[in-house]
């Protein structure tokens, strides 16, 4: 019992009072209160039930920023969530108290001319979760656009609504590239966005794929989601010619389009080499801020390159994919842990140790 005989989390007329977990330093994370916002008229409140760690989180714990986004003040972490509507602002019809929905974390301006265009990914006025300097959603409750909240069908777990944003990535790139059933796909990278991208590829119909990583634990859980082949590589960008043959080889006819899921000079090296003439490589990953890159060859071979930035209009597409069977990404959370101090640490550990680490999830 704290001062006054309340219990930890509680204010002084016995309500809940809201905590959250706040990026404080490098390897300092803390639950402290969290203040929300005021409920607009367009706005629902959300308490939080899942919640998964991004690369991104562990970017700013271990760093403080991520690509040119710098943490210069305490913030609330995390992005990827799910969770049940407690209150509902004064316009909003279509949600109410009790639904279980997911949310698209980010909030544009829809004034711009990128919004406008329906790009609005790209909006230079973006509000996102734990991208600083906004607040994320590991909290015990967030206050967000209705119209970012997406209702879950009753066969749709708030595990698997938590696992829309990732997959959203995947669900981007795929329309980005134009999978379809005609879109033998190479895939560089097994971790949670390569692995994600897999599986949306295959539920654009594409009719074969092959995944490349370094770590023989995460191309077996490639093969167990449907990769038809698997490739081991090195780290040695003296190897790449060597491993493109093995490529062609696994994937026995040209690949139509290379999704660079880890953005590394000899990642990406390697998919520009073995896209056939005329196909498309997708950097989805951002390892590296700049790359050097066998550019001019492929450009002598018509090779496309595609950027991706998060996602678009997703959400939809996403739960239907889960509620349909087509997608099945429950495999990919591999640990799940509490909402105390101890084991947000632990979680955070977990996650930036790799090792068998693919999702880990917060159940609050």
């Amino acid at each position: 019992m704290g001062k006054g005989g309340m219990s930890h989390g509680e204010t002084k007329d016995g309500e809940e009072e809201n905590m959250a977990a706040w990026l404080l330093g490098v390897n300092t994370l803390k639950i402290q209160p969290f203040k929300l916002p005021c409920l607009g008229p367009h706005d629902v409140r959300v308490r939080m039930k899942a919640v998964g760690i991004c690369g991104s989180d562990v970017h700013y714990l271990k760093t403080m920023k991520c690509a040119h986004f710098v943490v210069k003040e305490p913030m609330v972490i995390g992005h990827e969530c799910a969770g049940i509507i407690e209150e509902v602002g004064s316009e909003i019809k279509s949600l109410v108290p009790g639904d279980r929905v997911a949310l698209e974390p980010g909030i544009s301006c829809w004034r711009c001319n990128l919004c406008k265009e329906g790009r609005y990914n790209l909006c230079p006025d973006m509000k996102f979760f734990a991208t600083p300097p906004v607040h994320g959603s590991l909290a015990n409750q967030v206050v967000h656009p209705a119209d970012l909240c997406f209702k879950l069908p009753d066969n749709v777990s708030l595990e698997e609504g938590a696992m829309c944003e990732p997959l959203s990535v995947g669900v981007h790139a795929c329309r980005r590239a134009n999978i379809g059933p005609e879109t033998n796909v190479l895939v560089m990278g097994a971790g949670p966005i390569g692995l994600v991208t897999l599986l949306a590829a295959r539920a654009f119909g594409a009719p074969r794929i092959v995944i490349v990583d370094v770590d023989e634990y995460r191309l077996s859980v490639a093969k167990d989601l449907g990769a038809d082949e698997t490739v081991k590589v090195s780290t040695n960008l003296q190897d790449v010619d060597q491993e493109v043959v093995l490529i062609h080889q696994a994937m026995g006819t040209g690949v139509d389009v290379t999704f660079d899921c880890a953005g590394f000079n000899k990642t990406m090296s390697t998919a520009l080499s073995a896209t056939r003439p005329g196909g498309k490589v997708c950097l989805v990953g951002m390892g590296h801020n700049e790359m050097t890159v066998p550019l001019t060859p492929a450009a002598a071979r018509e090779v496309d390159v595609i950027g991706v930035f998060r996602y678009k209009n997703t959400w939809p597409l996403c739960i239907e994919f889960l509620s349909s069977g087509k997608i099945d990404v429950k495999p990919l959370i591999t640990h799940r842990f509490g909402f105390s101090q101890k084991e947000v640490e632990e979680a955070f550990e977990t996650s930036a140790s790799g090792s068998t680490a693919i999702k880990v999830m917060f159940n609050l």
